[in-house]
């Protein structure tokens, strides 16, 4: 493999993780384009890193740490304040990102794209909305 080629998977990466960023930011969450671009970026790294860099390495076992720090990251947005739960789906979302990272990172750029435009969509719903739908009552 030619590291042009993993320097341009990058940079797939880059573009799906800041698509979701942007999405936050629009709906005023703090992590945005810059972090969910990094997260992406550093899953496809870590993946084409193993795939490749090393003799008789097995990929699978970066891929399950990759799950881990970020699982770790996502811990440290997370906070409860009165009664309610803040960044759980920001955490989720960050999460979900690596995972697409990873797709980019195995060169399979449909389930990545595809991965991408299903969160982007799912991200967009309008919790409170369906709250008061679907339940009689709104959040407070």
């Amino acid at each position: 493999m030619n590291e042009i080629y993993f320097l341009g998977q990058l940079l797939v990466a880059i573009f799906l993780g800041a698509i979701l960023g942007w999405q936050r930011v629009s709906r005023g969450k703090p992590a945005g384009p810059r972090t969910y671009a990094l997260v992406t970026a550093g899953a496809t790294l870590f993946t084409v890193l193993s795939m490749y860099a090393f003799d008789l390495s097995d990929p699978s076992r970066v891929a399950s740490q990759i799950v881990v720090g970020i699982g770790f990251l996502g811990a440290g947005i997370i906070f409860k304040r009165e009664d309610h739960i803040e960044g759980l789906t920001t955490a989720a979302g960050l999460w979900m990102t690596a995972a697409i990272g990873m797709a980019v990172g195995v060169r399979y750029y449909i389930l990545a794209v595809g991965a991408t435009l299903f969160i982007f969509l799912l991200l967009t719903l309008d919790d409170r909305r369906f709250k008061r739908k679907h339940t009689g009552g709104g959040e407070r």
